[in-house]
């Protein structure tokens, strides 16, 4: 996807998520367990002033953020909300992709931005809505939803499984197959080196398998979905085709677990 994409989806989704209505402030969302709709907005309106203090000022703007940045209560976080989500989209139409960026996990470009913003903001939209409207949550994009499982398995998998934390894994290969975007699939391979990734429709041996749409895909990563119905979002079987070890699925997926 290019940047211009990833900011259209920015727009779109951090549109929707001011929408939310006041009144359902206090509402549980699910899928973040423990939160309601409020803190939701307020972590989000957070990672949206974080990203573009990365993108201003580097790593020590963006530190000073997440230590200062604290939202209000009550109403006052929707406008609040919108202010940071503008402040985000400003700062990415005066950044230039390719030039060099300050990023958690070290240098890149501005692009990177781009690219986390969208995806944090489409997963956060999603579960706004499911909360508000349980079961009713427009899906996420199917070519930025197979974009986040790429970003999902090259950027966090072998972020968080750094070091020794692949050692209580087994030790497997999880195969993700996109059904509705053409070559989306991709190998993770956890073994004695850490996780390896590999892309495309090759004739990979693997002992999990996720095979669905892209959007329902992502879901499940981001542990949006329960595998087997003790989740706290929808069943991940119901719409996603499951075969081999639910076990071994489980372990990995909790393992690399972030909101």
């Amino acid at each position: 996807m290019q940047p211009d994409e990833y900011l259209a989806a920015i727009v779109r989704d951090g549109e929707l998520i001011a929408a939310q209505p006041i009144e359902a402030l206090d509402v549980p969302v699910p899928t973040c367990p423990g939160w309601k709709l409020e803190r939701l907005v307020a972590h989000l309106g957070r990672v949206h002033r974080w990203a573009t203090s990365y993108l201003a000022g580097g790593a020590e703007a963006a530190a000073a953020v997440s230590q200062d940045s604290r939202p209000p209560s009550g109403p006052a976080i929707m406008p609040w909300y919108r202010e940071s989500y503008e402040a985000l989209v400003d700062e990415l139409n005066r950044q230039d992709p390719d030039a060099p960026a300050d990023t958690f996990t070290g240098p890149s470009t501005a692009g990177f931005w781009f690219r986390r913003q969208a995806h944090e903001t489409a997963v956060h939209r999603w579960d706004a809505e499911n909360a508000v409207l349980p079961g009713a949550a427009s899906r996420i994009d199917a070519r930025l939803a197979a974009d986040g499982i790429d970003e999902w398995l090259t950027v966090f998998v072998p972020r968080i499984l750094a070091g020794t934390r692949t050692a209580a894994l087994p030790k497997v290969a999880l195969q993700l197959d996109c059904v509705d975007v053409d070559a989306a699939r991709w190998t993770l391979t956890i073994g004695e080196d850490g996780p390896i990734v590999r892309r495309g429709r090759g004739r990979d041996e693997a002992h999990m398998v996720l095979r669905g749409a892209a959007s329902d895909l992502l879901l499940a990563v981001w542990r949006r979905m329960g595998l087997d119905g003790n989740g706290t979002g929808p069943v991940a079987s119901d719409v996603i085709e499951i075969t081999g070890n639910p076990v071994g699925l489980r372990l990995i997926l909790d393992a690399v677990q972030v909101r």
